[in-house]
């Protein structure tokens, strides 16, 4: 009988956590923010190790960043379970086994988001740095 008890709490705890993951991804979905229908201008600069940097006017149509700039074949990488990890930035390719790697900033802000979710809105200015270190 206590085993019963226990295989039914163990049951009912499974499928609580299974509809708050639902739930979770259901309400991430309605509030996450959107990316700007139509046209608009956005600049992407591109930082160096050696804090040389070159900058990009893109006119695009695209709701998020990496619609953006694969439109100019800046960015290349790997399929992630969060979207594209990003390892190639104009041409240049970041070395693991030095742990270097890209940040995207926005106006200086490190970004909580991937390049496949970060919205788009007319004026935005944003940073890819290849940074050193983890």
């Amino acid at each position: 009988m206590e085993q019963r008890k226990k295989r039914t709490g163990l049951i009912a705890g499974v499928l609580f956590l299974i509809l708050a993951i639902v739930a979770m991804t259901f309400l991430y979905n309605q509030f996450m923010e959107k990316g700007t229908p139509g046209a608009k201008k956005i600049v992407v600069e591109v930082i160096q190790e050696d804090e040389s940097s070159k900058s990009y006017e893109i006119q695009t149509d695209a709701e998020y960043l990496r619609q953006a700039l694969d439109e100019k074949k800046l960015i290349e990488g790997t399929e992630g379970d969060f979207g594209l990890y990003v390892t190639t930035v104009d041409g240049r390719t970041a070395d693991e086994g030095k742990q270097e790697w890209w940040c995207l900033t926005q106006d200086g802000n490190m970004l909580n988001t991937s390049v496949d979710a970060t919205p788009l809105k007319d004026g935005d200015h944003f940073e890819i740095t290849l940074t050193v270190g983890w």
